[in-house]
C-alpha cells in the first residue's frame, strides 16, 4: 500500500502556470530563465510531478507536490526567486494553486485555470 493510500485526508498542493512572453526578443530571455526554474523544481524535495506544455502564446507549467510547504520552499528558493524578479518585464500570466488528493489531468488542470483566470487564448488568436 502507498504511503497515501493510508490517510484519506492526505492532500497534494497543485500549481498551474500560464505565462505568455510579451515578444520575440522576451521570448528567448523567458526561455533563459525558465529552464534553469524547471530544473530545480524536478530535483526539489516533495515534487510529485513536474512538466510544461505550449498552449496557444502560453508557456504553462503543471506541479505537484506532496504538500504546500514543500513548493513554498521550492518558490522562495534562489532559481525560481531570480526567474520570478525578471518575469513582469518579459512575460504576463497568472499562477493558480489548489490541494487536489490527485494528479489532475492537464486538461483538468487547465480547466481550473481558465475557469479562474478566463481562457487568456482565446483572447489574443
Amino acid at each position: 500500500m502507498c504511503y497515501r493510500e493510508q490517510f484519506d485526508w492526505f492532500v497534494m498542493y497543485v500549481s498551474i502556470t500560464g505565462l505568455r512572453p510579451k515578444n520575440i526578443s522576451s521570448y528567448f530571455r523567458f526561455w533563459l530563465h525558465t529552464v534553469p526554474a524547471l530544473k530545480s523544481a524536478q530535483k526539489s524535495e516533495g515534487v510529485v510531478f513536474c512538466d510544461v506544455k505550449r498552449r496557444g502564446k502560453y508557456q504553462h507549467s503543471l506541479t505537484v507536490w506532496e504538500t504546500k510547504e514543500f513548493m513554498t520552499l521550492y518558490r522562495d528558493g534562489h532559481t525560481h526567486t531570480r526567474a520570478m524578479k525578471v518575469f513582469p518585464s518579459i512575460a504576463t500570466g497568472h499562477v493558480h494553486g489548489f490541494e487536489s488528493k490527485e494528479i489532475p489531468t492537464w486538461d483538468e488542470a487547465l480547466a481550473k485555470w481558465d475557469h479562474t483566470f478566463g481562457n487568456e487564448e482565446e483572447k489574443f488568436d
